[in-house]
């Protein structure tokens, strides 16, 4: 596509540098994303992508702020480590204890997460209310920390959170504990299990009306495996199967509920809405979300 790169034709003095620090990143349709809709609404910004891990994170970040860079996306492995190097934290990313947007404002550097809105928004667009809902998560990295987090404001009732029992199984431990503790308010149940526990996973996605995939199995070259592998009697035709993997657009486990007859939801529209929310964090202006989403996702969406 043309379109989506013809604001790079126009770069002079005045233009907003933004970019996406994250590796590996080739695959990211993040960048076109944004160059879209800079070109669709007229506005004199560049997005640029960065292969940039957490090695190298302060040097970047030190450098983006000292260039007068608008503000920058971060991705894995950065989320958590990039905080670090923050001036102030917006409540979506302190409570979620992880970064995906960096906005560059009077001087400071301020971080926010539109991850876990971005999914929940994804899930409205779909027509699906969350009130009373329980639902059945799956991760512990920094994509699952602020989808809990949101979902814990959007009104479920009930989050039964598995992860793998390995070195980060404690950071799914320690965000369960703090919707319990600090987001008591919100009145929703956590509790934790090991993803090894088979019997307590298909215990928990028979009572819940949503399961939600926020880990990369499914994703290259994870994409012949997934979190239901020896499981899919679990599923039944009123379940929500939502995936945060957008490539491919139909994962096998989304292969796998479809075949059960539920409702599955690819991560397309989660990575539209959240960069979204940060596009417009960016630059003052809405995204031209359905103009991107006809032209970049068509059917796919």
């Amino acid at each position: 596509m043309l379109r989506d790169n013809r604001n790079l034709a126009r770069i002079d003095a005045k233009t907003r540098l933004v970019g996406l620090l994250a590796t590996p990143i080739r695959h990211s349709i993040t960048p076109a994303m944004h160059n879209l809709g800079y070109t669709i609404s007229d506005l004199n910004y560049a997005y640029l992508a960065f292969d940039v891990g957490t090695d190298k994170l302060r040097e970047t970040v030190e450098g983006l702020k000292a260039m007068g860079a608008a503000g920058f996306n971060v991705s894995m492995p950065n989320k958590i480590d990039v905080m670090q190097y923050l001036d102030e934290l917006d409540d979506s990313a302190r409570l979620a204890g992880t970064s995906n947007t960096v906005v560059h404002e009077d001087g400071k550097l301020i971080g926010y997460n539109t991850d876990g809105l971005g999914y929940v928004k994804s899930l409205e667009e779909h027509g699906i209310q969350l009130e009373g809902m329980k639902v059945t998560l799956v991760g512990s990295g920094g994509v699952a920390a602020p989808i809990a987090i949101q979902l814990v404001q959007s009104g479920i009732k009930e989050l039964s959170i598995f992860a793998r029992n390995d070195i980060f199984f404690s950071k799914a431990a320690a965000n369960v504990s703090f919707i319990n503790n600090e987001l008591k308010g919100f009145g929703v149940g956590a509790r934790i299990f090991p993803m090894e526990d088979k019997a307590a996973f298909r215990n928990e996605i028979s009572e819940s009306a949503i399961l939600a995939n926020a880990t990369s199995l499914g994703m290259k070259p994870l994409d012949e495996w997934s979190i239901l592998d020896g499981l899919t009697d679990a599923l039944r035709p009123d379940l929500i199967v939502t995936d945060v993997v957008y490539n491919p657009q139909k994962t096998k486990l989304l292969a796998q509920a479809e075949a059960a007859g539920a409702k599955a939801i690819n991560g397309l529209g989660m990575v539209l809405w959240q960069g979204a929310l940060s596009y417009k964090l960016f630059t003052g202006e809405d995204m031209p979300r359905k103009e991107i989403k006809d032209i970049m996702f068509g059917k796919g969406y």
